[in-house]
């Protein structure tokens, strides 16, 4: 069951889903580079999820976190899986988390690790709970009153990133950090703080996204990459292996 976030929210929210596996077996997923950053809270079995590569044995999460990551993300479960995401725009994110998203960026954070005793009662009180729209309700009410608490995000980083997705990332970082009047690695750093990768990662997984988008849209590859600002077909090719883990014709035979 997946739910568009409310108005309160949909600046900082995707969507809201809850996932349940109802048949044992190996279930297997790959996640393109996106920026979404996903809040899993578990009530069944765990995932094995691996960042860029099959995940092995001690990789194993129930309730997590994981911030940006400039590649793929291999993702297999047993069939027993039940949970609520929360997918967070990475500004929703900082303001919901309340840490420097580089803390989180290329990682996965298991809940006990955050120490955060208001998600740890969320978890509680959402097992409790009988059904997937009860379950639903309380997230989105308890999202909406943490961000609404949350201080605002860097101001300049924010208009910084609504310029890189404005622009589909196809943008150079020179022109940005000239824009703000402030030098490149000054950006860098605070965008790692609030985003938790350097503009040029983000403007890379941005473009990466609009090519996506327009291939799905049944666009040829070579219009594809010229759309995008890609060099050529070949650099778009590379793109999709670094960040989707297949080849353009693989990726898209897979969706």
């Amino acid at each position: 069951m997946r739910r568009g976030a409310g108005t309160d929210i949909a600046a900082w929210v995707q969507d809201i889903i809850h996932y349940r596996e109802t048949s044992p077996g190996l279930f297997r997923q790959v996640e393109t580079a996106s920026m979404v950053v996903p809040l899993v809270i578990s009530f069944g079995g765990p995932f094995s999820i691996g960042l860029g590569r099959d995940p092995d044995a001690s990789e194993s999460f129930c309730s997590f976190t994981s911030g940006l990551y400039a590649g793929p993300v291999f993702i297999r479960s047993a069939g027993t899986a039940e949970c609520v995401q929360v997918n967070f725009t990475p500004l929703g994110a900082w303001r919901f988390f309340g840490v420097p998203m580089s803390e989180l960026a290329g990682r996965m954070v298991t809940l006990d690790d955050l120490a955060d005793r208001e998600m740890t009662g969320l978890r509680h009180r959402l097992a409790d709970l009988p059904d997937a729209t009860r379950r639903l309700d309380l997230v989105e009410a308890f999202v909406a009153d943490r961000i609404k608490r949350a201080k605002p995000c860097d101001g300049a980083i924010e208009a910084a990133y609504d310029i890189l997705i404005f622009r589909k990332g196809d943008l150079r970082l020179g022109r940005l950090a000239d824009h703000l009047d402030m030098s490149r690695k000054h950006l860098a750093d605070r965008f790692r703080v609030t985003v938790g990768l350097p503009p040029k990662a983000v403007a890379r997984i941005i473009r990466f996204g609009h090519a996506q988008a327009l291939a799905r849209q049944g666009e040829a590859w070579a219009d594809v990459a010229a759309a995008c600002g890609y060099a050529d077909q070949a650099h778009l090719a590379r793109e999709f292996v670094s960040l989707a883990g297949a080849t353009p014709t693989g990726w898209k035979n897979a969706a």
